[in-house]
């Protein structure tokens, strides 16, 4: 029998599933601080949590027997994945089960605005009847925005077509083909700005993505735009909000998420143009339900049969081939990650090619690293080695796998290569060394020999005199330590690359810095382990 411990609150009919099933045990013990989940969690395979409990390092230290744990929803913040990782523990969670309520909840958040529901609603129960001052405006015929077409995005979308909407979207990971299946226009993001009567987020934050509705961006909008955000606080910038409100280029704006929650009563919370929700979008009943049930399910198919689904930090790699495929995972994770942060290009095509000895093995937990861990970088749903393929293929993404006997002078070559609908081709090489792990051994034309690990600057410059010297020393009075510096040289363009190994992440700021010296063409804060 598996021992499956639930140390958060959990539907009947989540418990259900894991007490009915064959090899389970289950106990049900919510509310457990670190200290007591600590104390009892080294005799349980499982362990099933919400938001409530802390899977720290101390926890997962004391849990010698531990097989898996399953969060009933979409955010690991309180897992310490890296450890688990380490640790051989499988994460999940259910990353599609509040994806209805989510959008249903955008979708609510945009009618409010369009009727001003909440200041109607106000009003009237202080005895007013201000039927004039609340006038709305339809939103039938009316164009909508979406920026993000993952399973939140397009959920809307098809709700939004439905309301007789046109809908458009920005989505550098959807091909034109796939987004008119779903009844949606794709455009640039400058182009959504223009054209929108309403815009509503569905994307990931991230370093790209950080205030992506600011001023600049809120200028090119149509006046009166509605903007609605449901995804993650620091998207819009809100500073930039209030101001367009002020001005009245924003007609309003509807917020469920914040930078920092819960946010007080800030500016953008006390506007009376503004619509706001404490992070409601995924608290329904049914939503809680679903994940619930889906992570149970999931849970003992791990348990009972070692199917591995929705998980975040483990690929699917049969027990048998991990010592070998192992390390080829991690290397071809790490090219992933590597090049979706350093190359600006919207995957069309992937093409995984593998020489000398590689090419004997059975790849496609390979390619499925691959895959996630540049897919990883533009996407707001989690992806990971197992559904990695799926979100690819839902995207319209051709991916190719190559075998073949040059090895460029290592004994196996791994070399991913990405195209955009243009055919613009981005690549990266990497091997094997006994000693120091996963290396990247080529970046497109310039050969080098780094170690792909830890947090690294990437830059591209021209082949200029001083240009090494001054990003040294802006590192150093940032106090930043560098341990290596490779540099690669294409004298037939004369530019230069240097990847440079940090003790620490570099800052956004002194980033900037560097971006702003002289003859500096790219630069790119990495951040692999």
């Amino acid at each position: 029998m598996a021992k499956v411990l639930v140390s958060d609150s959990l539907s009947k009919q989540g418990l259900q599933v894991l007490e009915e099933a064959a090899g389970i045990e289950c106990d049900y013990k919510p509310g457990l601080g670190e200290d007591e989940l600590a104390a009892i969690i080294g005799q349980y395979e499982g362990l099933v949590i919400r938001s409530g409990s802390k899977v720290t390092k101390k926890v997962l230290a004391a849990a010698e027997n531990l097989r898996v744990v399953g969060r009933a929803g979409i955010g690991v913040d309180n897992v310490d994945v890296k450890e688990a990782s380490r640790r051989g523990v499988v994460v999940m969670n259910t990353p599609t089960g509040n994806a209805v309520t989510t959008a249903e909840h955008a979708l609510a958040l945009l009618l409010s605005l369009a009727r001003n529901v909440p200041q109607a609603s106000a009003s009237m129960k202080t005895g007013a009847w201000e039927k004039k001052a609340f006038e709305g405006r339809e939103l039938t015929g009316k164009t909508v925005g979406v920026i993000g077409l993952g399973n939140i995005g397009r959920i809307f979308a098809e709700r939004a077509l439905g309301l007789k909407m046109n809908v458009i979207a920005y989505d550098p990971v959807v091909t034109s083909e796939r987004a008119a299946e779903l009844g949606v226009e794709l455009v640039s993001l400058d182009e959504l700005f223009r054209r929108s009567d309403a815009i509503s987020c569905h994307t990931p934050l991230t370093a790209e993505t950080k205030h992506l509705v600011n001023d600049e961006a809120i200028a090119k909008m149509k006046d009166g735009v509605l903007l609605v955000n449901a995804a993650r606080g620091g998207v819009y910038e809100e500073a930039a909000l209030v101001r367009g409100l002020d001005s009245g280029k924003v007609g309003g704006v509807a917020l469920d998420v914040f930078p920092e929650e819960p946010p007080g009563l800030s500016e953008i919370v006390k506007h009376p143009k503004a619509v706001v929700t404490p992070h409601l979008g995924a608290s329904t009943k049914e939503a809680q339900l679903r994940v619930a049930v889906e992570i149970a399910q999931q849970v003992v198919a791990y348990l009972t049969e070692g199917t591995v689904t929705n998980s975040v930090n483990v690929p699917s790699v049969p027990r048998e081939m991990a010592t070998v495929l192992g390390p080829y995972v991690t290397l071809a994770e790490r090219l992933g990650r590597f090049l979706g942060q350093v190359e600006s290009i919207s995957p069309r095509s992937v093409e995984l090619e593998f020489g000398g000895e590689v090419a004997n093995l059975k790849l496609a937990p390979v390619v499925n690293a691959a895959l996630s861990g540049m897919l990883a970088q533009f996407l707001e749903e989690p992806v990971n080695p197992v559904n990695a393929p799926t979100v690819a293929i839902d995207r319209g993404i051709d991916v190719r796998e190559l075998k073949s006997t040059a090895k460029g002078g290592f004994s196996s070559v791994v070399t991913l290569t990405v195209a955009d609908a243009e055919g613009q081709r981005v690549s990266v090489a990497g091997t094997l060394a006994s000693d120091r792990g996963p290396r990247l051994v080529r970046w497109g034309d310039l050969h080098l020999d780094v170690q792909l690990e830890g947090a690294l600057l990437v830059m591209k410059n021209a082949d200029k005199p001083g240009v090494i010297g001054n990003i040294g020393t802006i590192l150093g009075e940032s106090g930043i330590n560098i341990s290596r510096m490779q540099v690669g040289l294409h004298r037939a363009s004369e530019q230069a690359a240097s990847l440079w190994q940090l003790d620490s992440e570099l800052p956004e700021d002194t980033l900037e810095k560097i971006r702003a010296v002289a003859y500096v063409k790219q630069a790119s804060k990495v951040v692999l382990s």
